[in-house]
């Protein structure tokens, strides 16, 4: 669906006092002494805290008094139908393992989307103090440096590329074997930064996340941040990924072209 600049500006405004109260509810644990997590799975450590909880629940608390009528699906939360057409896809801390372990690259992320997928995306790294966000006609970025527009990287052959994942499994056997083959004709592979990742492709300092088994809170704001900035996000099969699975986020075609073939070699 398409949307007028009120309607815009209240989802942009909407989603930044989000991110607000999110900043202050991850923050208010953070490498805090005695945080404890419970686990989601048994055959894994899943991790979710308190501070995962507290941060969902004070964005839909946002919600509730701000967009009554719009949908929710967050992670924490059952899912919340909307009359309006629009749906918040939040993520209270994408990156749970890093902020157990002290690492400044977990983040928040944030979405509005239609049902053709997202219109607007924050990605926010409370610690850093950096929020990245596009969508709605913006690309840009703020933090310790001040503000500053995003943009991709220029095209460049794999030989040539900056390559992340977060875990260097990527899912299944299979899946990994098909990461391995595109990590091997990169120029350099680095793992662990979760949302991050996405967030520095928007910013132009790499050029390819892949990963799989992800959920669709992982990664509509990330969809709409990188494809704001200039680049292309799609499943191993070049087709939509709002819904998460596998997925291939690249700063140009070129890239995206040549990792989509080894992918599915």
């Amino acid at each position: 669906m398409r949307v007028d600049k009120a309607v815009a500006a209240e989802l942009v405004a909407t989603a930044h006092e989000l991110a607000d109260v999110a900043r202050v509810a991850t923050l208010a644990y953070f490498r805090q002494p005695g945080l404890a997590a419970e686990t989601k799975e048994s055959q894994r450590f899943d991790p979710v805290t308190v501070a995962d909880r507290l941060s969902e629940e004070r964005m839909r608390a946002v919600l509730a008094k701000r967009r009554p009528d719009d949908g929710i699906l967050g992670e924490e939360f059952g899912p919340v139908a909307g009359t309006s057409g629009l749906t918040w896809v939040l993520d209270p801390i994408d990156g749970t393992r890093g902020y157990l372990s002290g690492t400044p690259t977990w983040g928040v992320l944030i979405a509005v989307r239609d049902a053709a997928g997202p219109l607007y995306g924050i990605i926010d790294q409370p610690y850093i103090g950096e929020r990245f966000e596009g969508g709605l006609g913006l690309a840009r970025m703020t933090g310790p440096m001040g503000e500053a527009a995003l943009a991709v990287r220029p095209p460049r052959p794999l030989s040539d590329a900056i390559v992340f994942s977060t875990f260097p499994e990527v899912g299944t056997v299979e899946e990994g074997a098909a990461f391995r083959l595109v990590a091997s004709r990169a120029k350099l592979v680095r793992y662990g930064t979760d949302c991050y990742a996405y967030a520095l492709i928007a910013a132009g300092q790499i050029d390819l996340v892949i990963e799989a088994g992800l959920q669709a809170y992982d990664v509509q704001a990330p969809i709409a941040v990188i494809e704001a900035a200039g680049g292309v996000v799609t499943d191993w099969q070049g087709g939509p990924c709002h819904d998460g699975g596998r997925v291939l986020a690249a700063a140009n075609r070129r890239v995206h072209a040549e990792a989509l073939a080894l992918l599915n070699g």
